[in-house]
């Protein structure tokens, strides 16, 4: 038994190791038992040892995880996306994905979630961890969400976040058949494609088309009064010359400190020649005929479609 590669082993791991590992190192039960007893490593399953006795990090539990699990699985779901970089969808519980007919034992603080799917075409490659790549973490999730707002929203974040691409996701898609809501996640996804940043802005090209508006320019790039350069949501130039823009607010701008911010940025993108309006995601959402009124009263035309009441 080398204890060095023992030592290297854990590293790489996150201080945990299998005990399947630690026989074909030529470590016994014996050996292992005197460890734990002596304190210097700490039984964390059946299955899994620690070379440290202190609580686990987010990483180690991930590791504890997937060499619980066997060897064929991958860290999924929301897990993944976290260690691929997903930022404000933190859930507590790590998430395994494994075969459906693995037998594994339940852990405290881990979801052992059970597929049919091809784990090892899921894996991504370039992570020591067992790991699902971003395409097939996002997609899965969202097809077992139980909201479809919610996976739409799911699948946005990760366009926005730039952990991914519309067109990496839709060919993942394509292979993932069959998959739950797979048609209402292929229009999305086109819609992204086709420049949408977010849910909301999915929403606004849904109603463009609904009530026969004329697809609008997004994400225009325009310096404010002070020389600042912004985002702007979406603008159509009418007919007059004048340019109208809509800028779509989450629920985050409800904050105090957004809220006055996003005062600020108005008043400096205005200017002769240039409307701003605003509205909130979900009167976009549950009352698009308010919003598409308003923007016919101030001359945006429509081309066909359902009229407005």
């Amino acid at each position: 038994m080398d204890d060095l590669v023992i030592a290297r082993l854990a590293t790489a791991q996150a201080g945990l190791v299998a005990r399947r590992q630690l026989r074909a190192l030529g470590c016994d039960r014996k050996r292992v038992r005197n460890q734990v007893a002596a304190r210097r490593w700490a039984e964390r399953s059946s299955t899994v040892v620690s070379t440290f006795t202190g609580p686990l990090s987010r990483e180690a539990t991930m590791w504890l995880g997937a060499l619980h699990a066997g060897a064929d699985c991958v860290v999924g779901g929301l897990s993944a996306l976290e260690v691929h970089g997903l930022r404000g969808w933190h859930r507590d519980d790590v998430t395994v994905l494994v075969d459906d007919e693995a037998d594994v034992e339940p852990l405290p603080g881990l979801v052992f979630a059970r597929t049919r799917r091809p784990l090892r075409r899921f894996r991504d490659r370039r992570s020591a961890l067992p790991l699902a790549r971003v395409e097939p973490a996002a997609l899965l999730l969202a097809g077992y969400e139980r909201s479809p707002r919610t996976a739409q929203g799911l699948l946005a974040a990760t366009v926005q976040q730039r952990l991914t691409t519309p067109t990496l996701l839709l060919t993942e898609l394509a292979g993932m058949r069959p998959l739950r809501r797979a048609p209402l996640f292929r229009a999305t996804l086109r819609d992204l494609e086709g420049g949408a940043q977010s849910l909301a802005e999915v929403d606004l090209l849904r109603v463009v088309r609904r009530f026969g508006l004329p697809r609008p320019r997004q994400q225009r790039r325009r310096r404010d009064s002070r020389g600042r350069l912004r985002f702007v949501d979406c603008e159509w130039v009418l007919a007059d010359g004048t340019v109208l823009a809509l800028e779509v607010d989450g629920a985050f701008h409800m904050e105090v400190e957004h809220w006055e911010d996003d005062l600020a940025r108005q008043r400096r993108l205005s200017g002769p020649g240039r409307v701003i309006v605003r509205c909130s995601a979900r009167e976009l959402r549950d009352r698009p005929e308010d919003v598409v009124a308003d923007l016919q009263a101030l001359g945006l035309p429509r081309r066909g479609g359902q009229r407005a009441s």
